[in-house]
């Protein structure tokens, strides 16, 4: 059974794709951005680190967001691949593997455009067949499972389960107890609370967890 913690101040992370959403403000994903050990930039997102200290490792996409000045700049690691139909949030997370990297760090793939932010966070129940992989936003933590999971939590910690399959889920430590329940839209597994510091979602079915941000979440590993 696999236990997903809460990110925190100062984490190091192993691998982050920045993505062309909104550049993060939240102290935990701004920290994790400044910590990353290895950052992998979609083409579009190069733009936002003029303003930063960080250099990327490398720059995946089809580079129709890349300017003249950032191709000169950056050819050396630009990965261009230009099929169509994967978005670049895909390439990078596919360039990832092909590097062997398998715990993923996604930030900046919310906020602009809601449909890219909706399709973001749906892709995580793919990307979780072949690697670890969670998504950081200013407001919380997204994280695709197919299985019964633990979270690390909080009390009063607000929970969303999004059901991509209509498979029965069953949870403990929520305010609002599921039970072998099938949903069958997106919206009727949202806005539940954590107990205690821990809770347990039971599924076969691919469902993406999403945990808040309070004011007592990432102050320590």
């Amino acid at each position: 059974m696999k236990t997903y913690n809460l990110p925190y101040i100062n984490q190091e992370a192993e691998t982050v794709i920045l993505a062309n959403g909104e550049f993060p403000s939240h102290e935990i994903p701004l920290s994790i951005f400044n910590k990353s050990k290895y950052l992998v930039c979609c083409d579009g997102a190069i733009n936002h680190l003029s303003g930063t200290d960080k250099q990327p490792n490398a720059i995946v996409g089809d580079c129709d967001s890349l300017s003249e000045e950032n191709l000169l700049k950056y050819a050396g690691i630009i990965n261009r691949i230009s099929e169509q139909e994967t978005n670049d949030l895909t390439k990078a997370v596919h360039f990832c593997l092909a590097q062997n990297r398998r715990k993923i760090t996604i930030l900046g793939a919310t906020g602009k455009r809601e449909d890219h932010t909706i399709a973001n966070v749906s892709l995580l129940c793919e990307y979780m067949m072949d690697a670890g992989v969670e998504m950081i936003t200013d407001h919380g933590i997204f994280v695709g499972i197919n299985k019964t999971s633990v979270f690390r939590s909080c009390p009063k910690q607000q929970v969303s389960l999004f059901c991509i399959d209509q498979s029965p889920v069953t949870s403990h430590g929520l305010v609002y107890p599921i039970t072998g329940h099938i949903f069958t839209n997106w919206w009727q597994a949202t806005l539940n609370e954590a107990i205690e510091d821990e809770f347990t979602i039971e599924t076969t079915g691919r469902t993406i967890v999403y945990r808040a941000f309070n004011n007592t979440i990432g102050r320590t590993g």
